[in-house]
Protein backbone atom coordinates (compact mmCIF):
# COMPACT_ATOMS: atom_id res chain seq x y z
CA UNK A 1 0.00 0.00 0.00
CA UNK A 2 1.22 3.42 -1.08
CA UNK A 3 1.75 5.97 1.34
CA UNK A 4 -0.16 8.93 1.15
CA UNK A 5 0.93 12.18 -0.76
CA UNK A 6 0.93 14.03 2.20
CA UNK A 7 3.00 11.71 3.95
CA UNK A 8 4.82 11.33 1.17
CA UNK A 9 5.45 14.91 1.57
CA UNK A 10 6.36 14.94 5.03
CA UNK A 11 9.10 11.83 4.32
CA UNK A 12 10.57 14.05 2.28
CA UNK A 13 10.79 17.21 3.95
CA UNK A 14 12.36 14.87 6.87
CA UNK A 15 15.31 13.76 4.51
CA UNK A 16 15.58 17.22 3.29
CA UNK A 17 15.94 18.85 6.78
CA UNK A 18 18.59 16.47 7.81
CA UNK A 19 20.60 16.21 4.76
CA UNK A 20 20.99 20.20 4.86
CA UNK A 21 21.09 20.70 9.00
CA UNK A 22 24.99 21.24 8.38
CA UNK A 23 24.88 23.55 5.24
CA UNK A 24 25.50 27.17 5.57
CA UNK A 25 26.43 29.11 2.29
CA UNK A 26 28.48 31.59 4.82
CA UNK A 27 28.64 29.05 8.34
CA UNK A 28 31.55 31.63 9.80
CA UNK A 29 29.66 34.44 9.51
CA UNK A 30 28.38 36.38 12.83
CA UNK A 31 26.05 38.65 14.02
CA UNK A 32 27.15 40.51 17.56
CA UNK A 33 25.01 41.98 19.92
CA UNK A 34 27.20 44.35 22.33
CA UNK A 35 26.51 44.71 25.57
CA UNK A 36 27.22 48.67 27.06
CA UNK A 37 29.25 49.36 30.22
CA UNK A 38 31.00 51.95 30.19
CA UNK A 39 35.03 52.18 30.92
CA UNK A 40 34.06 48.16 31.07
CA UNK A 41 33.47 48.09 26.99
CA UNK A 42 37.35 48.04 26.48
CA UNK A 43 37.42 43.76 27.21
CA UNK A 44 35.23 44.60 23.88
CA UNK A 45 37.32 46.19 22.25
CA UNK A 46 39.86 43.21 23.12
CA UNK A 47 37.17 40.57 22.18
CA UNK A 48 36.43 41.96 18.41
CA UNK A 49 40.28 42.60 18.18
CA UNK A 50 40.54 38.52 18.56
CA UNK A 51 37.73 38.21 16.32
CA UNK A 52 38.99 40.49 13.61
CA UNK A 53 42.84 38.60 13.53
CA UNK A 54 41.14 35.48 12.58
CA UNK A 55 40.22 35.73 8.58
CA UNK A 56 37.76 32.38 8.94
CA UNK A 57 35.35 34.92 10.80
CA UNK A 58 33.02 37.54 9.28
CA UNK A 59 30.22 39.52 9.85
CA UNK A 60 26.74 40.45 9.18
CA UNK A 61 24.98 42.56 11.86
CA UNK A 62 26.06 44.47 14.91
CA UNK A 63 23.97 45.61 17.94
CA UNK A 64 24.85 47.77 21.10
CA UNK A 65 24.23 50.35 23.48
CA UNK A 66 26.22 53.00 25.26
CA UNK A 67 29.84 51.70 25.03
CA UNK A 68 28.28 48.57 22.72
CA UNK A 69 27.50 50.78 20.42
CA UNK A 70 30.65 52.72 20.22
CA UNK A 71 32.57 49.65 19.34
CA UNK A 72 29.75 48.98 16.41
CA UNK A 73 30.03 52.06 15.05
CA UNK A 74 33.95 52.72 15.82
CA UNK A 75 34.11 48.97 14.06
CA UNK A 76 32.12 49.46 10.88
CA UNK A 77 33.85 52.92 10.10
CA UNK A 78 37.22 51.45 10.46
CA UNK A 79 36.31 48.46 8.21
CA UNK A 80 34.78 50.82 5.78
CA UNK A 81 38.37 53.07 5.41
CA UNK A 82 40.89 49.89 5.50
CA UNK A 83 39.20 46.50 5.81
CA UNK A 84 39.94 44.06 9.12
CA UNK A 85 43.13 46.33 9.73
CA UNK A 86 41.14 49.36 9.63
CA UNK A 87 38.58 48.69 11.77
CA UNK A 88 41.18 46.88 14.38
CA UNK A 89 43.60 50.51 14.31
CA UNK A 90 39.95 52.36 14.41
CA UNK A 91 39.20 50.58 18.01
CA UNK A 92 42.67 51.15 18.93
CA UNK A 93 42.57 54.75 17.87
CA UNK A 94 39.17 55.51 19.47
CA UNK A 95 39.77 53.17 23.29
CA UNK A 96 43.35 55.24 23.36
CA UNK A 97 42.15 58.50 23.44
CA UNK A 98 39.60 57.25 25.75
CA UNK A 99 42.11 56.43 28.00
CA UNK A 100 43.49 59.74 27.95
CA UNK A 101 40.38 61.47 29.83
CA UNK A 102 41.44 61.02 33.26
CA UNK A 103 44.10 62.63 34.70
CA UNK A 104 46.32 59.86 36.95
CA UNK A 105 45.29 61.31 40.42
CA UNK A 106 42.48 60.26 40.16
CA UNK A 107 42.76 56.26 39.52
CA UNK A 108 45.06 53.91 42.49
CA UNK A 109 46.63 50.75 41.57
CA UNK A 110 46.63 48.22 44.05
CA UNK A 111 48.47 44.93 44.15
CA UNK A 112 48.78 43.30 40.67
CA UNK A 113 46.20 44.43 38.25
CA UNK A 114 43.62 45.76 40.65
CA UNK A 115 42.55 49.61 39.68
CA UNK A 116 40.24 51.70 41.55
CA UNK A 117 38.71 55.47 41.80
CA UNK A 118 41.32 57.41 44.22
CA UNK A 119 39.19 58.28 47.29
CA UNK A 120 39.36 62.24 46.06
CA UNK A 121 37.55 60.86 42.88
CA UNK A 122 35.36 58.98 45.02
CA UNK A 123 34.31 62.09 46.89
CA UNK A 124 33.59 64.06 44.02
CA UNK A 125 31.38 61.31 42.29
CA UNK A 126 29.34 61.41 45.48
CA UNK A 127 29.35 65.22 45.53
CA UNK A 128 28.00 65.35 42.13
CA UNK A 129 25.36 63.01 42.64
CA UNK A 130 23.41 66.14 44.57
CA UNK A 131 23.42 68.15 41.31
CA UNK A 132 22.11 67.54 37.68
CA UNK A 133 24.01 67.97 34.86
CA UNK A 134 22.72 71.24 33.64
CA UNK A 135 23.53 72.85 37.00
CA UNK A 136 27.40 70.56 36.86
CA UNK A 137 27.52 71.71 33.39
CA UNK A 138 25.67 74.76 32.10
CA UNK A 139 27.22 74.47 28.38
CA UNK A 140 26.98 70.45 27.95
CA UNK A 141 30.61 70.03 27.02
CA UNK A 142 31.28 66.47 26.14
CA UNK A 143 34.90 65.87 24.86
CA UNK A 144 33.07 62.40 23.89
CA UNK A 145 31.20 64.46 20.93
CA UNK A 146 34.40 66.03 19.46
CA UNK A 147 36.71 62.56 19.76
CA UNK A 148 33.57 60.54 17.35
CA UNK A 149 33.69 63.91 15.42
CA UNK A 150 37.15 63.73 14.40
CA UNK A 151 37.33 59.89 14.17
CA UNK A 152 34.07 58.76 12.29
CA UNK A 153 33.10 59.66 8.84
CA UNK A 154 29.35 59.58 9.65
CA UNK A 155 27.98 60.88 6.34
CA UNK A 156 29.98 57.58 4.29
CA UNK A 157 28.92 55.68 6.93
CA UNK A 158 25.55 56.17 6.16
CA UNK A 159 26.10 55.57 3.00
CA UNK A 160 28.14 52.54 2.65
CA UNK A 161 28.46 51.14 5.73
CA UNK A 162 30.27 47.22 5.20
CA UNK A 163 27.16 46.14 7.83
CA UNK A 164 24.06 45.98 9.62
CA UNK A 165 23.77 48.70 12.53
CA UNK A 166 21.50 48.43 15.46
CA UNK A 167 22.14 51.30 17.86
CA UNK A 168 20.15 51.37 20.87
CA UNK A 169 18.54 54.13 22.69
CA UNK A 170 16.09 55.01 25.23
CA UNK A 171 12.80 57.72 24.62
CA UNK A 172 12.73 59.62 27.37
CA UNK A 173 8.96 60.51 27.59
CA UNK A 174 7.72 56.84 27.10
CA UNK A 175 10.61 55.13 27.96
CA UNK A 176 10.38 52.98 24.59
CA UNK A 177 13.46 52.02 23.04
CA UNK A 178 14.18 53.10 19.65
CA UNK A 179 16.92 51.34 17.39
CA UNK A 180 18.68 53.87 14.82
CA UNK A 181 20.08 52.08 11.33
CA UNK A 182 23.57 52.63 10.00
CA UNK A 183 21.61 55.03 7.43
CA UNK A 184 20.43 57.03 10.48
CA UNK A 185 23.98 57.30 12.60
CA UNK A 186 24.91 60.91 13.32
CA UNK A 187 27.40 61.94 16.55
CA UNK A 188 23.86 62.79 17.89
CA UNK A 189 22.71 59.19 18.17
CA UNK A 190 25.85 57.90 19.26
CA UNK A 191 26.03 60.22 22.29
CA UNK A 192 21.75 59.70 22.69
CA UNK A 193 22.72 55.91 23.03
CA UNK A 194 25.62 56.34 25.94
CA UNK A 195 23.95 59.27 27.54
CA UNK A 196 23.61 58.67 31.19
CA UNK A 197 21.10 61.31 32.85
CA UNK A 198 23.28 61.83 35.84
CA UNK A 199 25.84 62.94 34.45
CA UNK A 200 24.80 64.50 30.81
CA UNK A 201 22.45 66.60 29.46
CA UNK A 202 19.47 64.59 27.28
CA UNK A 203 20.22 64.38 23.81
CA UNK A 204 17.15 65.85 21.59
CA UNK A 205 16.74 63.91 17.81
CA UNK A 206 13.95 65.27 15.57
CA UNK A 207 12.17 66.93 18.78
CA UNK A 208 12.75 63.94 20.84
CA UNK A 209 14.95 63.53 24.20
CA UNK A 210 16.76 60.53 24.60
CA UNK A 211 18.75 58.28 27.42
CA UNK A 212 21.46 55.15 27.54
CA UNK A 213 19.99 52.99 25.64
CA UNK A 214 21.15 50.18 27.97
CA UNK A 215 17.61 51.22 30.14
CA UNK A 216 15.49 49.77 27.21
CA UNK A 217 17.62 46.83 25.51
CA UNK A 218 21.17 46.34 26.67
CA UNK A 219 22.15 45.18 23.63
CA UNK A 220 18.97 45.27 21.29
CA UNK A 221 19.33 41.14 19.89
CA UNK A 222 15.41 40.93 17.87
CA UNK A 223 16.69 43.21 15.27
CA UNK A 224 19.90 40.66 14.49
CA UNK A 225 17.31 37.81 14.43
CA UNK A 226 14.31 39.76 12.27
CA UNK A 227 16.49 41.89 10.07
CA UNK A 228 20.04 39.32 9.30
CA UNK A 229 20.39 36.23 7.08
CA UNK A 230 22.71 34.95 9.41
CA UNK A 231 21.80 32.78 12.15
CA UNK A 232 24.27 32.90 14.39
CA UNK A 233 24.33 35.54 17.02
CA UNK A 234 27.44 36.24 19.13
CA UNK A 235 26.50 37.76 22.55
CA UNK A 236 29.66 39.78 24.06
CA UNK A 237 28.47 40.16 27.92
CA UNK A 238 30.27 42.97 30.62
CA UNK A 239 27.56 42.52 33.14
CA UNK A 240 27.94 39.40 35.01
CA UNK A 241 25.40 36.38 34.59
CA UNK A 242 24.98 35.80 38.26
CA UNK A 243 26.18 37.44 41.86
CA UNK A 244 27.33 35.85 44.52
CA UNK A 245 26.38 37.23 48.03
CA UNK A 246 22.81 39.63 48.75
CA UNK A 247 24.19 43.31 48.82
CA UNK A 248 23.70 44.96 52.29
CA UNK A 249 25.75 48.11 52.18
CA UNK A 250 24.00 51.23 51.06
CA UNK A 251 26.77 51.35 48.15
CA UNK A 252 26.48 47.72 47.16
CA UNK A 253 22.47 48.09 47.54
CA UNK A 254 22.67 51.52 45.13
CA UNK A 255 25.53 49.62 42.68
CA UNK A 256 23.12 46.22 42.13
CA UNK A 257 19.69 48.71 41.54
CA UNK A 258 21.97 49.95 38.71
CA UNK A 259 22.96 47.00 37.18
CA UNK A 260 19.61 45.27 37.58
CA UNK A 261 18.08 48.30 35.78
CA UNK A 262 20.71 48.03 32.54
CA UNK A 263 20.08 43.90 32.08
CA UNK A 264 16.48 43.50 33.22
CA UNK A 265 15.43 43.68 29.52
CA UNK A 266 18.61 42.14 27.99
CA UNK A 267 17.52 39.38 30.35
CA UNK A 268 13.96 39.20 29.20
CA UNK A 269 14.69 39.21 25.76
CA UNK A 270 17.28 36.29 26.02
CA UNK A 271 14.47 34.44 28.23
CA UNK A 272 11.75 35.10 25.49
CA UNK A 273 14.41 33.25 23.18
CA UNK A 274 15.06 30.45 24.80
CA UNK A 275 11.52 29.72 25.63
CA UNK A 276 10.14 30.15 22.03
CA UNK A 277 13.10 28.21 20.91
CA UNK A 278 11.69 25.61 23.13
CA UNK A 279 8.09 25.89 22.66
CA UNK A 280 8.33 26.53 18.49
CA UNK A 281 7.63 23.06 16.78
CA UNK A 282 10.20 21.38 14.76
CA UNK A 283 7.14 19.30 12.66
CA UNK A 284 6.47 20.16 9.30
CA UNK A 285 2.94 20.13 9.87
CA UNK A 286 3.29 22.82 12.27
CA UNK A 287 6.05 24.76 11.19
CA UNK A 288 5.39 28.32 10.49
CA UNK A 289 7.99 31.33 8.88
CA UNK A 290 8.39 32.11 12.92
CA UNK A 291 9.06 28.87 13.77
CA UNK A 292 11.27 27.44 10.82
CA UNK A 293 13.91 30.85 11.87
CA UNK A 294 13.61 29.82 15.67
CA UNK A 295 14.53 26.63 15.17
CA UNK A 296 17.49 28.07 12.75
CA UNK A 297 18.86 30.36 15.53
CA UNK A 298 21.91 29.40 16.80
CA UNK A 299 23.60 31.33 19.97
CA UNK A 300 26.81 31.85 20.94
CA UNK A 301 28.63 33.21 24.47
CA UNK A 302 31.58 35.46 25.23
CA UNK A 303 31.22 36.03 28.96
CA UNK A 304 33.14 38.05 31.27
CA UNK A 305 31.61 37.28 34.95
CA UNK A 306 34.90 35.41 36.00
CA UNK A 307 37.02 38.76 36.11
CA UNK A 308 37.67 40.48 39.04
CA UNK A 309 38.29 43.55 36.74
CA UNK A 310 35.23 44.22 35.86
CA UNK A 311 33.12 42.64 39.45
CA UNK A 312 32.38 46.72 40.35
CA UNK A 313 30.65 49.33 39.09
CA UNK A 314 32.52 52.51 40.13
CA UNK A 315 35.34 51.17 37.40
CA UNK A 316 32.64 51.74 34.50
CA UNK A 317 34.61 55.57 35.45
CA UNK A 318 37.83 54.65 34.81
CA UNK A 319 38.33 56.02 31.46
CA UNK A 320 42.14 55.41 32.10
CA UNK A 321 44.74 54.12 29.89
CA UNK A 322 46.50 51.52 31.70
CA UNK A 323 43.22 49.89 32.88
CA UNK A 324 41.47 49.71 29.26
CA UNK A 325 44.36 48.24 28.08
CA UNK A 326 43.95 45.87 30.73
CA UNK A 327 40.65 44.77 29.42
CA UNK A 328 41.58 44.49 26.28
CA UNK A 329 43.93 41.98 26.79
CA UNK A 330 41.36 39.96 28.77
CA UNK A 331 39.36 40.41 26.11
CA UNK A 332 41.20 39.11 23.75
CA UNK A 333 42.12 36.61 25.76
CA UNK A 334 38.10 35.15 26.22
CA UNK A 335 37.79 35.90 22.80
CA UNK A 336 40.42 33.63 21.53
CA UNK A 337 39.78 30.62 23.79
CA UNK A 338 36.09 31.14 22.32
CA UNK A 339 37.55 30.69 18.91
CA UNK A 340 39.46 27.91 19.83
CA UNK A 341 36.74 26.06 21.71
CA UNK A 342 33.32 26.63 19.81
CA UNK A 343 34.30 28.23 16.55
CA UNK A 344 33.54 24.95 14.65
CA UNK A 345 30.12 25.26 16.06
CA UNK A 346 29.06 28.56 14.22
CA UNK A 347 26.70 27.61 11.47
CA UNK A 348 25.80 24.36 12.80
CA UNK A 349 24.52 24.66 16.38
CA UNK A 350 24.39 26.90 19.25
CA UNK A 351 27.42 26.93 21.83
CA UNK A 352 25.71 28.45 24.68
CA UNK A 353 22.45 26.93 26.53
CA UNK A 354 20.10 29.83 26.52
CA UNK A 355 17.91 27.50 29.28
CA UNK A 356 20.89 27.27 31.67
CA UNK A 357 21.63 30.98 31.64
CA UNK A 358 18.14 32.88 31.04
CA UNK A 359 15.74 30.66 32.28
Amino acid sequence: MQPSPLVQLSARRRVWLSSSAGFNPSPSRLNLALQGGGSHGAFTWGVLDALLADERVRFEGLSGSSAGAMNAVVFADGWMKGGRDGARQGLTDFWTEVGKQMPMGMVTQGDGDAFSLSLASKMLVKWAGYFSPSQLNPLALNPLRDLLGRQIDFEQLRARSPFKLFVGTTQVNTGKLRVFRETQLTVDVLLASACLPTIHHPVEIDGETYWDGGYSANPAVSPLFYECDSRDVLLVLLSPLQRTGTPRSVQEIEARIVELAFSANFMREMLMFAQAIDFSSPTFLTMGRLERRLQKMRFHMIDSSHLASLQRAETQLLAHGPFLELLHRQGQECASAWLAEHFDGVGRRSTVDLKKYFT
